[in-house]
């Protein structure tokens, strides 16, 4: 159950602008919610993520070091390793919504999905990735394509709550040992789903595996 007291994803994300797609209340019924953030520092940084359930159920959070060359490499990084995680946990007709205080990444995803939703879409500009981040794209493009359907919100970082995670990783690591959850959120209201589907229990995902070297 969401926690007293606590904002959850869902509330962030519906109250959000999304970047280039209309945001009418229908399209705020996502089964999962991912919030990334990514930190630079020259003695090192961090990659952060939350994931939860509509209802607020937390699925997992996660607070890694790492060293990106620059806070935009980081934010990619970051976005690239907490739709990893929601892969290993979610079915692939999951409808998601991404939370991330980086305008041009959420203008980049939701120009993605666009373009990968409906065929011959020509966005205003290419999207521009900041060098370093190619191959953090890519991944970041492939899971767009392998959910149902997703698109991203443009939070405050002060209400971003992956950002406390990336800017004090090795405070926070007791929750990489927090153990994984497999949870079947209720069918969104308002729409012709009846039954969400049955999915195996979570796999074992090795969380420093989608953070590689570009």
């Amino acid at each position: 159950m969401a926690v007293h007291g606590r904002q959850t994803l869902r509330n962030l994300f519906d109250d959000s602008p999304t970047p280039h797609i209309a945001h009418p209340p229908r399209t705020h019924h996502r089964h999962f919610y991912v919030a990334t953030d990514g930190s630079y520092r020259p003695d090192g940084g961090g990659l952060g993520a939350v994931i939860e359930a509509r209802d607020g159920t937390r699925v997992a959070r996660i607070a890694l070091p790492d060293t990106p060359p620059d806070n935009n490499v980081a934010e990619y990084r970051a976005l690239h390793l907490g739709l990893d995680v929601l892969a290993a946990r979610a079915p692939p007709d999951a409808l998601v919504g991404v939370l991330v205080d980086h305008d041009d990444l959420a203008g980049n995803v939701n120009s993605a999905v666009l373009e990968t939703r409906q065929p011959g879409w020509q966005p205003g500009r290419k999207p521009s990735i900041p060098a370093g981040s190619e191959h953090h794209w890519r991944g970041i493009q492939a899971r767009i394509a392998g959910f149902g359907e997703l698109r991203a919100a443009r939070i405050d970082s002060r209400d971003n709550p992956a950002h406390p995670l990336a800017n004090a990783p090795a405070e926070y690591a007791h929750v990489n040992r927090q153990p994984d959850r497999c949870v079947l959120p209720d069918a969104p209201t308002g729409t012709a789903e009846t039954a969400e589907p049955q999915y195996p229990p979570p796999s074992r995902f090795d969380r420093a595996g989608g953070v590689g070297s570009d």
